[in-house]
């Protein structure tokens, strides 16, 4: 750790190096200007974060909204140390022929049986990310 706080702030580089170690994240949108959290889970792709989905409520706030924040956290229970990127930016739906086949290939799957058809990518605007020691009680 750096700070003497012992929170670390990462740079772009790490946060994407830890993002392409986990498997879920959370998508936070407006709808009818409340916020919403959606768990999903996602590949990161050329500096993007791209996710399956369905049609509903959470594409659409998504893809009509100004922006998206979007968050992944670990904990490595052994080391004591946790982590957390927000990724900020703005999501769209991929519908151009040739990326849908170059996004169709990555290893991306829903975890849920429903049909997810529907491929969205979040570009983003920032990314930002801490390391930090877990403190433990005394139980």
């Amino acid at each position: 750790m750096t700070a003497a706080d012992g929170m670390e702030v990462l740079d772009p580089s790490q946060c994407w190096a830890l993002m392409r170690e986990a498997d879920v994240g959370r998508l936070a949108v407006s709808v009818a200007n409340r916020p919403d959290i959606f768990p999903i889970n996602f590949i990161v792709d050329h500096g993007t974060v791209v996710f399956r989905t369905a049609e509903g409520t959470k594409l659409a706030a998504a893809v009509l909204g100004t922006s998206v924040a979007f968050e992944v956290d670990g904990y490595d229970y052994v080391a004591g140390i946790a982590w957390s990127v927000v990724v900020k930016g703005r999501a769209t739906e991929i519908k151009r022929m040739q990326e849908l086949f170059d996004t169709a290939e990555l290893p991306l799957f829903p975890w849920h049986a429903a049909p997810k058809h529907r491929f969205v990518r979040i570009v983003p605007e920032e990314i930002t990310g801490r390391r930090f020691r877990v403190i433990t009680r005394a139980r």
